[in-house]
């Protein structure tokens, strides 16, 4: 049986209509592989976009570290001046308790130095450990859109099999 079709005006028996359907749909199939490889690559760009965001983030937390660290050394000189002074002035310096006192303070004071340290490290540490994962989804998707790839060339590859011998 031809089947005629209107606008080419060209006679298609049914095993050349199934060969233009297979071919469609081979080209279907790879115009689906070159999209999916496409969206990936593009997860892939967001991912490394992240982690230079978390790398940045870890540099900015430890140069803020730095500055609080400073800043509280500063602080820290300043109540010890108060503290030696306000004892100086009641004549207490060489007493054993104004001693005492001053170990206290001078031991909180740099308990605190270490505890703006510790916290501002493990902000930074996190937060490259986080773009290392970043990183590392990045590496996935990469993987995954060149997977898709591949898998559409073996549809399309079947397709045409099953399309031609069907046909014929």
């Amino acid at each position: 049986m031809q089947v005629l079709l209107p606008a080419a005006k060209y006679a298609v028996s049914p095993a050349g209509l199934k060969m233009i359907g297979t071919g469609i749909s081979v080209a279907g199939q790879l115009q689906a592989g070159r999209v999916a490889e496409a969206e990936m690559t593009s997860a892939q760009r967001m991912a490394d976009y992240n982690a230079r965001l978390k790398e940045r983030e870890a540099k900015i937390k430890r140069q803020e570290t730095g500055f609080a660290q400073k800043r509280q050394a500063e602080r820290a000189a300043r109540i010890r001046s108060t503290l030696t002074a306000r004892l100086g002035k009641a004549g207490g310096i060489g007493a054993p308790v104004a001693a005492d006192l001053a170990a206290a303070q001078a031991e909180e004071l740099e308990l605190e130095q270490a505890m703006i340290g510790y916290m501002g490290e493990t902000a930074a540490v996190s937060a490259e450990s986080q773009a290392e994962l970043d990183r590392l989804q990045g590496k996935i998707y990469g993987r995954r859109g060149k997977a898709a790839r591949r898998a559409s060339y073996y549809r399309a590859g079947t397709s045409l099999l099953t399309g031609f011998g069907s046909a014929l």
